[in-house]
């Protein structure tokens, strides 16, 4: 099961409290102070793992406690302190306090570490106190508490290029087709639950990271159909791709859908309707195509689009798309922007 998103409670460990407590050795007249301080109680730290893909683990468990520290003793023994609360989450994970929405951290690198509830202090103990006027202080302090947070864990996809069009327009197939992931592929409104990755790979030194993004319908930047849940994972992604379905036989017009869809988008975020986009007319080998094909590319004229024609099916120039997509993402690096492809 895909999950993308998870609300936990995370409590970082007590701190040990210090110890109060006096030498009583034979053969040590007027003992002083030996009270040992408490440990340190652990944190609760998320660490982004490239293995996972999703949020699932949080669903069957909501609370993650760090361990406390250990309370300081006699002799100037000091309490163990408490380890701390490793929580592996996919990369590409972002963490957010449920109150306020105020952002902790963007897991976006394997390995890198994000400390979500720090462990509170061990308490001193009595002999931290202990002056030369005042040789038998009475006083030890208790462990500080430890942080403790409602979280709101949302996994965005770490991908170059994002996929949008309706459902059943063949995202998944040219997903499938140019990368080796196997999403589901069905003939059916919303076949796809979960945004599929691939890896393609153009030549030996270049690839990049395609994502099929399900259920953009009108409507989507409100919540309607799978809505919200998946426009977030076009944040990341640096080129849009368009797939128009021209089969005359599903009566749709590829044009006022790429118009609908654009209009999602812009309503989702202007920024994100502004970065480069490449129209991919997908079934180009299915007969009573060119009347559509060429109102297609009247769009792209007037938007300043560029046109891949395609057949995801049959694998028709999905070469040329490969290179075309890896060169406007060099392009897009090299400039160091994300304006209007042309």
């Amino acid at each position: 099961m895909f999950v993308d998103e998870v609300e936990i409670e995370v409590r970082g460990g007590d701190g040990g409290r210090g110890c109060i407590s006096f030498r009583r050795e034979k053969y040590v007249p007027r003992g002083g102070p030996d009270g040992g301080d408490g440990g340190d109680g652990g944190s609760v730290i998320l660490e982004a793992d490239e293995g996972l893909t999703t949020l699932l683990d949080f669903r069957y468990r909501r609370h993650y406690a760090a361990p406390r520290g250990g309370h300081g003793q006699g002799s100037d023994r000091h309490g163990a302190n408490g380890g701390d609360l490793l929580l592996r989450v996919p990369v590409g994970t972002i963490a957010r306090e449920r109150e306020g929405n105020r952002l902790l951290g963007d897991l976006t690198v394997h390995a890198e570490r994000l400390v979500v509830a720090a462990g509170g202090k061990g308490g001193r103990g009595n002999a931290r106190f202990a002056t030369s006027t005042r040789r038998a202080p009475r006083r030890a302090d208790p462990g500080r508490p430890g942080e403790a947070r409602r979280l709101r864990l949302e996994l965005r996809l770490l991908a170059d290029i994002g996929v949008v069009g309706f459902p059943t327009a063949g995202k998944s197939t040219l997903v499938a087709r140019l990368s080796a992931a196997r999403p589901k592929i069905a003939e059916y409104p919303f076949p796809t639950l979960v945004p599929p990755l691939g890896l393609v790979r153009v030549d030996d030194a270049r690839h990049f990271v395609i994502a099929d993004v399900p259920g953009l319908i009108p409507g989507a930047s409100e919540g309607k159909g799978l809505g919200l849940r998946f426009l977030r994972h076009l944040d990341r992604t640096r080129v849009l791709v368009h797939l128009l379905d021209l089969d005359p036989r599903t009566g749709r017009d590829p044009v006022e859908d790429w118009r609908q869809i654009q209009t999602e988008l812009q309503a989702y975020s202007p920024e994100l309707a502004g970065r480069p986009q490449l129209l991919v007319a997908n079934k180009v080998d299915l007969p009573g195509t060119e009347p559509v094909l060429r109102r297609v590319d009247q769009l792209a004229r007037r938007h300043r689009l560029a046109v891949a024609r395609i057949s995801a099916r049959t694998g028709q120039g999905l070469e040329l798309l490969r290179q075309t997509l890896s060169a406007m993402l060099t392009a897009g690096t090299a400039r160091g922007s994300t304006g209007a492809a042309s």
